[in-house]
C-alpha cells in the first residue's frame, strides 16, 4: 500500500507569545518539525512541544533556521557555509537533549524559511551557492547522525545533491503553499500564495500523492517526482481544517498515513 507522511511546523511560540494552534493540529499528524530557538521556539517551549509530539505518537523532527527571530527565520541571510553548518548542528542537537530527556528519538531534519529556500535556488543572496548550501546542510546532518532524515523538496536538485552525501532523504510537496512555474514555492507577499481552503488543499494533496503532479500558479504543470511526505504549515489560519480534510481524503483514497520514518 501508497505510504505518506503527514508533516507540520509546530513549536515556533517563543516565551509567553504563542503561535499556531499546535495542540489541535498534532491529532492528525504523523511528523512535527519542531523549531530550534532561532527563528521561534523557546527552551520551555522545544520541552513542550516534544512532549506533545511524544503524548501523540508522532514522530520528532528538527526545525532549523537562519539566526532571525525579529523577521521569523524569513529574511535572506548571507551566510558561509561553515555558519550554515554551525547553526544546524547547533539547533539539531538542542532539540536532541529534549529528546533524550523525554525518552524518544529523532526522526528528520527540515529546515525552515529562507535558508531551505535558498538552498533550493530560490531567491539569492550574494556569495551563497544554492548547489553548496543544500550540500552543507546534508552533511552536517550527516555528521551528526546518519540515520536522521533529511526532508528537502520533491523533484528539486537540492533533494538530489542531498542524496549524493549518502544521508536518508524524503521528498516534500507543500499543501497550503502556491507553487511557481519553476516548481518552487511563490512568495509569500503575492496573493493566493498561501492556501487556506481545506477542499482545494486536499484536492492538490491527492494529485501530489498520486500523480506527483501541482498546478503552479500561472496554470503550469509541474512534475514533482516522488512525494514522501505533505507539509501543513502550523500557522496557517485554517491549519486544523486542513490537516483534517487531508488526512480524510488521503486514507479515503487507499493511501496509508505514517511518519517518513517508518517506510523510508
Amino acid at each position: 500500500m501508497r505510504k505518506i507522511d503527514i508533516n507540520s511546523d509546530m513549536g515556533e511560540s517563543f516565551g509567553r507569545y504563542k503561535l499556531g494552534l499546535d495542540e489541535e493540529v498534532i491529532r492528525h499528524i504523523t511528523s512535527a518539525n519542531i523549531a530550534c530557538g532561532f527563528h521561534g521556539g523557546s527552551p520551555g517551549v522545544m520541552r513542550l512541544t516534544t512532549r506533545l509530539a511524544k503524548e501523540h505518537g508522532v514522530a520528532l523532527g528538527a526545525h532549523p533556521s537562519f539566526p532571525d527571530l525579529v523577521g521569523f527565520g524569513r529574511r535572506p541571510m548571507g551566510v558561509t557555509l561553515e555558519e550554515a553548518r554551525d547553526d544546524i548542528v547547533y539547533q539539531v542537537g538542542a532539540l536532541m537533549g529534549f529528546a533524550k530527556a523525554e525518552g524518544v528519538e529523532l526522526q528528520h531534519v527540515k529546515a525552515h524559511g529562507a535558508i531551505y529556500n535558498l538552498a533550493h535556488g530560490t531567491g539569492s543572496v550574494s556569495g551563497v551557492d544554492a548547489d553548496e548550501l543544500a550540500r552543507a546542510m546534508a552533511e552536517a546532518v550527516c555528521d551528526m547522525d546518519d540515520r536522521l532524515i533529511l526532508v528537502m523538496m520533491a523533484g528539486s536538485r537540492a533533494l538530489e545533491i542531498a542524496r549524493e552525501t549518502g544521508i536518508r532523504v524524503a521528498g516534500e510537496a507543500f499543501a497550503d503553499r502556491a507553487y511557481t512555474p519553476e516548481g518552487g514555492l511563490a512568495s509569500r507577499r503575492l496573493e493566493g500564495a498561501v492556501i487556506t481552503d481545506p477542499q482545494v488543499v486536499a484536492a492538490r494533496v491527492i494529485r501530489m500523492a498520486t500523480e506527483s503532479r501541482v498546478t503552479a500558479m500561472d496554470g503550469t504543470e509541474v512534475d514533482l517526482g516522488r512525494v514522501d511526505t505533505i507539509c501543513v504549515h502550523g500557522d496557517t489560519p485554517t491549519a486544523v481544517q486542513l490537516v483534517k480534510a487531508i488526512r480524510a481524503d488521503i486514507e479515503a483514497a487507499g493511501i496509508s498515513v505514517a511518519p517518513m520514518g517508518a517506510f523510508l
